[in-house]
């Protein structure tokens, strides 16, 4: 193991420079090495002036334009900074009538869902959930090609979206969709490919929102695929793009719906015939009694005092250990890595360790005299596992995140709209206090 915690107290350009030194890697090609704007600095502090700012009418209202009052809030989500819960509170606390605040809290449904699909399929999300909706007429690529990566492909809209992908780490929610099915069905490149891409890049870069969301714009996880045309874009962009870009009027989505889907697949006209997805939901981990020394391991999921664990054990020794096995299979940019140091930082009595947390978090909590272990709950296969591993021979409590909807009654996991409708009611309704 290698001891990290002195980043946690540098100010942002020495833990650039720093982590460069580290992990030279994290800086290697195209936009991975470019430090973050400002637009998104980590820690408690930023998460919640940022929600503090939002409004669910605006963001009802125009949510579906790049310029709309979207709340940016998915990277303190991703990371435990703020809960679901709270943010849908936030939301609903703005409003006259919780029913105004749906759009915006239909919107943390989608990430509740696909993180409770995570919990149930596991490492299965790195493949099709279900054969492909169409059968494209594409040859498969199993890359991303350095045209797209290096934001040269003529497309102005597609380079646009590429240097900000690059330059901030972030997104919006239609732009993210309209490139990914470029790549995926214009461009012929597999969705796991673009996927890992992304989640090189995203600050909010996480497995289940990611892969699956890319797998819904490729059909693996929905009744058909999602196909990007030009007029939605320029309705949702004011034609920023279209009106100086050099292939205007002869790009590759020119055209309706049903003329792109008869060019790009062989069975266009036909919908796939496929039974009906099912995906059996997993019931949450079992509570356990609480250790009364425990050491509270943070996870990606919750680099917060507001996480769970952290906060059920405020006056506990709080460790982070960044796993090289993360490295290796996400790759996460610079610009991630200085965005998690910053949430870490904000979260008093924090240690960060390099190392495998197999071996490195018991090893811990043994030299601190620690009866246990606590983690915040989280839907992470490679955490599990890690956790049962460690259960084997200390005390290991998982606590749980506050609860966003009640889902009891679910029975199907297989798509967002029969989820949504079990649990929409619930959703909207704030937490008791």
């Amino acid at each position: 193991m290698k001891h990290l915690t002195h980043l946690l107290s540098r100010p942002r350009h020495d833990l650039i420079r720093e982590l460069r030194q580290l992990l030279p890697e994290v800086a290697s090609g195209p936009g991975r090495g470019v430090v973050p704007d400002g637009s998104h600095a980590g820690g408690r502090v930023a998460a919640v002036q940022r929600l503090e700012a939002i409004d669910p009418l605006a963001y009802g209202q125009t949510r579906n334009h790049v310029a709309g009052a979207v709340t940016r809030l998915s990277p303190w989500i991703r990371h435990g900074v703020l809960s679901l819960a709270e943010v849908r509170d936030a939301a609903v606390a703005r409003v006259a009538d919780p029913a105004q605040a749906v759009k915006l809290v239909s919107e943390l449904g989608w990430r509740d869902y696909w993180g409770q699909v995570y919990l149930a399929v596991g490492d299965g999300i790195h493949e099709d959930l279900e054969a492909p909706a169409a059968r494209s007429r594409r040859p498969r690529l199993d890359v991303v090609p350095d045209d797209v990566r290096e934001a040269r492909t003529g497309m102005a809209c597609i380079d646009a979206f590429v240097r900000r992908l690059h330059d901030t780490g972030w997104l919006h929610n239609h732009e993210r969709m309209w490139l990914a099915s470029w790549l995926v069905h214009i461009r012929g490149v597999h969705w796991r490919a673009g996927a890992d891409w992304f989640l090189e890049h995203l600050l909010d870069g996480d497995p289940a929102s990611n892969h699956l969301s890319w797998q819904w714009v490729a059909g693996t996880f929905s009744a058909k695929p999602y196909l990007f045309n030009r007029e939605n874009l320029e309705t949702f962009t004011s034609g920023i793009h279209c009106r100086d870009c050099p292939v205007l009027g002869h790009c590759d989505v020119e055209g309706s719906y049903d003329n792109l889907a008869a060019r790009l697949f062989v069975d266009a006209s036909e919908p796939a015939a496929r039974p009906p997805l099912r995906i059996r939901p997993v019931a949450p981990s079992p509570t356990s009694p609480a250790p009364t020394r425990p050491l509270v391991w943070l996870t990606l999921d919750s680099v917060s005092a507001a996480s769970p664990a952290a906060a059920a054990f405020p006056d506990a020794q709080r460790l982070f250990v960044l796993d090289p096995a993360w490295l290796a299979a996400e790759r996460p940019s610079l610009k991630r890595l200085v965005f998690l140091c910053e949430c870490l930082a904000d979260v008093p009595g924090t240690e960060m360790l390099l190392g495998d947390p197999r071996t490195v978090v018991p090893a811990r909590a043994a030299a601190l005299g620690c009866d246990g272990v606590a983690i915040s709950e989280t839907p992470c296969p490679r955490t599990r596992r890690t956790v049962a591993a460690i259960a084997a021979t200390q005390h290991v409590a998982t606590v749980l995140w506050p609860p966003f909807c009640d889902r009891s009654r679910v029975r199907d996991l297989g798509r967002f709209s029969r989820y949504w409708q079990q649990v929409s009611t619930s959703a909207l309704r704030p937490t008791a206090s």
